[in-house]
């Protein structure tokens, strides 16, 4: 049983007979008080946020999570098929637990699944991905100098705002977490 001391943001807990994951830690001493960790954590089953406070030293049962680098294969109604490259046991893997960044993923894509015994509990896209666009609003040149934006539809069929001098064909690099543009890509 760890305590209070050995949490930081991202470890995943058992809080009330549930999985949750810590999205904020803080540690506060108030003036005449004792100290204390201010949480927010998320549910990982139905991603409900709720805050609690720790007395500091407090015991936590801090949940041991596997992690697995896996091969998205392809989606197969509500889950997405994924691979372990190493045994080739395939595993399937719902989709909401990749939540918005999902609409980035191609097959064989490498993806970050994590495990409690044999259960999935949390499912992480690539941070960067680069796709082409396959429509969006032609150019024009000398279109550079604002930083005004576009919407283009990507190969994987996800719709991000572009600059305006990217164009049909392009490959671009779009944060998976934000859903943004990052940068163009040269063949």
């Amino acid at each position: 049983m760890a305590d209070t001391g050995d949490i930081n943001v991202g470890s995943i807990i058992r809080f009330n007979n549930e999985l949750v994951v810590i999205t904020e830690w803080q540690h506060r001493t108030p003036g005449n008080l004792r100290a204390f960790y201010q949480a927010k954590m998320r549910n990982l089953l139905n991603g409900k946020q709720t805050e609690n406070r720790f007395r500091s030293g407090e015991g936590v049962d801090v949940v041991r999570v596997d992690f697995k680098q896996m091969q998205y294969i392809y989606q197969e109604g509500e889950f997405a098929v994924c691979m372990d490259k190493e045994t080739f046991e395939q595993v399937y893997v719902p989709v909401k637990l990749f939540g918005d960044s999902f609409q980035f993923l191609k097959e064989e894509m490498e993806v970050k699944i994590s495990f409690e015994g044999d259960t999935v509990i949390l499912a992480e896209a690539p941070t960067f991905v680069v796709c082409e666009i396959t429509y969006a609003e032609p150019g024009i040149k000398g279109d550079t100098a604002t930083n005004t934006l576009k919407p283009a539809t990507l190969d994987s069929g996800a719709t991000v705002s572009v600059p305006l001098f990217c164009n049909e064909g392009d490959l671009v690099k779009v944060d998976t977490r934000t859903a943004t543009y990052v940068e163009r890509v040269k063949k």
